[in-house]
């Protein structure tokens, strides 16, 4: 099901999205949907990784457990090859 929605754009932002559509050969309509179905994307992944990043600090806080920047690195480089090992383990604060 779809709904209309209303949005006020000056004009020269009409005036851009009626140009681009031409060159595109879509419509503005066509342009404003896939813009907001983007933006919705980014700014909805942008929370989860807040909100992720929220819980690993107060986890960290919790127990104290930490994996280097060192030791992550030394994994990433690993990666694809013959010689990845398991992920590192974590150390504890002192």
């Amino acid at each position: 099901m779809a709904t209309t929605m209303g949005v006020k754009l000056d004009d020269e932002t009409c005036a851009r999205l009626k140009s681009l559509g031409a060159l595109k050969r879509r419509s503005a309509h066509w342009l404003m949907r896939e813009a907001i179905g983007e933006y919705l994307d980014k700014e909805e992944l942008a929370e989860v990784r807040n909100r992720e990043a929220d819980e690993a600090w107060e986890a960290y806080q919790r127990t104290g457990e930490f994996i280097t920047n060192e030791a992550m690195t030394a994994w990433f480089d690993t990666w694809g090859t013959s010689e990845e090992p398991p992920a590192p383990e974590t150390e504890c604060r002192g």
